[in-house]
């Protein structure tokens, strides 16, 4: 699964996006500064970070040109600021793009998709859950001898649902990891491919499955026979 590092010096800002990030399926790193956040990189390795410009102590530029110099860890910055100075303060440290505040989250969102889609880390190329085995590449879904190949969209969907396993994803965010941002149908289109979907799998193996919570959305449930 990504891991996003979120580093703002206004909690309130921090908790916004890793409460939008986790919903999207992200696992979240936060940090209230700079120190903090170098910190949780000598420790964890995330595959991109958030970071906001107008930070005491050390600020976004600095942040960037270290975690890009000395991590290569790909960076977006939050500012408050859409002068071009700032945008070009920014591109000069090395963070691959910009957010100005007040943003929309799903902008936010679909930002992190493009940085990550643009360094191959928009998706593991190998998923697992349970007894299943979802290849990216080959594009197959095999338990043991058993090979599933799907429709494209089948195929995204489940991989989506795999990359966690027993967490419930919103029907908002599945269709916009799936259908794109800019999709204008509406969510019977979901329905359908949830109902192929659990046909199929019902056929490959009884141990997963993708449970409807309701008015919320689904997730895949792993169960060990």
């Amino acid at each position: 699964m990504m891991k996003i590092l979120v580093v703002d010096d206004d909690p309130n800002i921090l908790e916004l996006v890793n409460i939008h990030l986790s919903q999207a399926g992200y696992t979240v790193m936060k940090a209230l500064n700079g120190f903090e956040a170098l910190k949780l990189v000598e420790e964890d390795f995330p595959d991109l970070a958030v970071v906001d410009v107008m930070m005491p102590g050390m600020d976004g530029f600095t942040l960037t040109k270290k975690l890009r110099t000395e991590a290569d860890i790909p960076v977006l910055l939050l500012t408050a600021k859409g002068e071009l100075e700032d945008k070009e303060k920014g591109f000069l440290a090395g963070s691959d793009d910009y957010v100005v505040k007040p943003f929309e989250p799903k902008e936010l969102l679909f930002r992190i998709h493009a940085i990550l889609r643009r360094y191959d880390k928009a998706v593991d190329l190998f998923i697992q859950a349970g007894p299943m085995n979802i290849n990216r590449q080959s594009y197959e879904v095999s338990v043991g001898k058993k090979v599933l190949l799907l429709p494209l969209k089948e195929f995204e969907l489940l991989s989506v649902l795999a990359s966690k396993p027993n967490y419930v994803f919103t029907r908002e965010i599945l269709i916009e990891r799936v259908w794109g941002y800019d999709y204008e149908g509406d969510e019977q289109t979901l329905n359908v491919h949830i109902k192929r979907l659990r046909d199929k799998l019902e056929k490959l193996t009884a141990e997963v499955i993708i449970s409807t919570v309701r008015g919320v959305g689904y997730k895949l449930e792993v169960s060990s026979s």
